[in-house]
């Protein structure tokens, strides 16, 4: 593949990925919905394109990282959108979170045009983003996956080939289901700790030491504690998860009870108004309703 870069999408994680793909020599050309936000990537040396059309015309490979469905179709099919100028022997890379049936759809579509698709979302939040060290879950056909390994190893540290189109997708919404009851359990238990008076930095280095440790402990775990919800992954972009995920499951007939309790304990955040803060603000419901600080015991 020639090293000419196509990237739509420059949020919380589309940045860094971006900036990552500059500084290992590709071409990029970027377009982002909302203005404003290639200011850091032009002094890298990106392109900015004034559409996603002008964005794609001339690239060997397309970068889509988008925050919902909607918004992926909207990208995709819309007025000067991906589809209508995505070059022939183009792969098109869409690391967003979306439909399993979405990721299949544009497979077809991108193939009917004579250019491949991958369905490649990411774990790893923000830091891994800006770091390059995200883990890759991909579906689509081996060929057009080796193809695409340079630029996706130049953005993570890790692929793993999940399947045909919509594989990727389908991992990504159980990979995330994990994590939205792992945070969850970590703020109840946490709760429980506070109540009883224990020192909460105690208590965490405890769960991060037994067998309660996560990944999500180790992340959130001072978060939880200090209040400082900067984002890495917002509480909102979490829910739109557990919601897909929750659709999935019931086509899958999965029976899932703690799925579901845990898109509530999400819903109960974003109608406090934290949608836009990181997911690990779900625990201030549970400061509300014990009354107290997680990482406080007075």
């Amino acid at each position: 593949m020639g090293n000419r870069i196509g990237f739509i999408g420059l949020g919380v994680m589309g940045l860094g990925m971006a900036a990552n793909l500059l500084q290992k020599g590709y071409q990029v050309t970027v377009y982002n919905r909302t203005p404003g936000k290639t200011g850091e990537l032009l002094a890298l040396g990106a392109t900015e394109a004034a559409t996603i059309a002008d964005a794609v015309r001339e690239a060997d490979v397309v970068v889509t990282m988008i925050s919902n469905d909607d918004a992926v179709r909207s990208v995709y099919f819309g007025e000067n959108g991906v589809l209508s100028a995505v070059q022939t022997g183009a792969v098109v890379i869409d690391s967003s979170t979306i439909s399993p049936a979405l990721a299949k759809e544009l497979a077809a579509a991108t193939e009917r045009l004579g250019a491949s698709f991958l369905d490649a979302p990411v774990t790893g939040s923000k830091p891994a983003a800006d770091q390059g060290t995200l883990v890759f879950m991909v579906g689509g056909s081996a060929e057009t996956l080796q193809k695409a390994e340079p630029v996706l190893n130049t953005m993570g540290s890790k692929i793993l080939p999940m399947g045909p189109n919509g594989s990727g997708a389908t991992a990504k919404l159980a990979h995330n289901t994990i994590v939205g009851i792992n945070i969850v359990g970590l703020a109840e238990g946490m709760a429980i700790a506070a109540s009883g008076g224990l020192d909460g930095q105690a208590f965490l280095e405890l769960v991060r030491a037994g067998s309660a440790g996560s990944k999500q402990a180790e992340l959130k775990g001072e978060k939880l504690l200090t209040g400082n919800f900067d984002v890495q992954f917002s509480l909102a972009l979490m829910l739109k998860d557990l919601r897909l995920s929750s659709v999935l499951s019931d086509s899958l007939k999965v029976p899932t009870p703690m799925l579901e309790a845990a898109k509530s304990q999400f819903q109960i955040g974003d109608s406090m108004g934290l949608g836009e803060l990181d997911m690990s603000v779900v625990g201030r419901a549970y400061e509300q309703w014990i009354g107290r600080k997680l990482g406080k015991t007075e």
